[in-house]
């Protein structure tokens, strides 16, 4: 399965996105959704199981190179100036689904209440499941089109697809959206995620992103 996902994967980005798309139009979203051009979400874990975790003791620490390390909670998340945008989520290995409306916080929001240091690079992201990973460099972090989403498809994150919370990078192909995010690390350097390791783009630009999606900040 797992050395499936990464063929898949070079797959993905060989074929490119007009190629993908073109097939998702011809086979639809039932059949097309088991191959490279399909449009509806396709379920990945790493650990073979999704962590389940309540709202109620969810937490996201944030330390590392910064001035003011924090723990927050689902209730502190919520509380923050929200960011909303509608973007095409694309995976590598060729699915997409295009029109997802999402929810959130800014990361670079985050970042600013904690403080980052002058020498930080970098920010290394890890999961419930104990098994993904993910890196962004600074800049890529505070892109306007990258949050803490806690709201996707008009509705709460289900646990599948990686809630309570989760990372969406949206200018990014979909293995740097880290699922069931728990901690933040502001490192000195990128330190590359699981699937990087495993063959993949430590910088996974969708083709012709320019970074910015054009997000509605201020939503409740």
């Amino acid at each position: 399965m797992f050395l499936g996902l990464v063929g898949a994967g070079a797959l993905g980005v060989m074929l490119g996105g007009a190629l993908q798309r073109g097939l998702g139009r011809v086979l639809g979203s039932g059949f097309a959704s088991l191959l490279p051009g399909g449009d509806r979400f396709r379920l990945y874990s790493i650990s073979g199981d999704f962590p389940v975790i309540a709202r109620s003791t969810y937490r996201l620490t944030v330390s590392g190179l910064v001035e003011r390390p924090t723990t927050f909670s689902f209730d502190d998340l919520m509380a923050m100036p929200a960011t909303s945008m509608v973007a095409t989520f694309q995976c590598v290995t060729g699915w997409r689904v295009p029109d997802v409306a999402w929810e959130g916080v800014a990361l670079a929001h985050i970042l600013d209440l904690v403080g980052v240091r002058g020498d930080a690079v970098a920010l290394s992201f890890e999961s419930y499941d104990g098994a993904d990973s993910e890196s962004l460099t600074i800049d890529q972090a505070r892109l306007p089109d990258v949050i803490v989403a806690y709201r996707m498809l008009d509705a709460p994150i289900t646990v599948e697809h990686g809630g309570p919370v989760r990372l969406y990078v949206a200018p990014m192909y979909g293995y740097k959206s880290l699922k069931w995010l728990s901690a933040i690390r502001v490192v000195d350097a990128v330190h590359p995620g699981f699937w990087e390791m495993n063959g993949y783009p430590v910088n996974g630009w969708l083709d012709g992103s320019t970074g910015s999606t054009n997000p509605s900040p201020g939503l409740t």
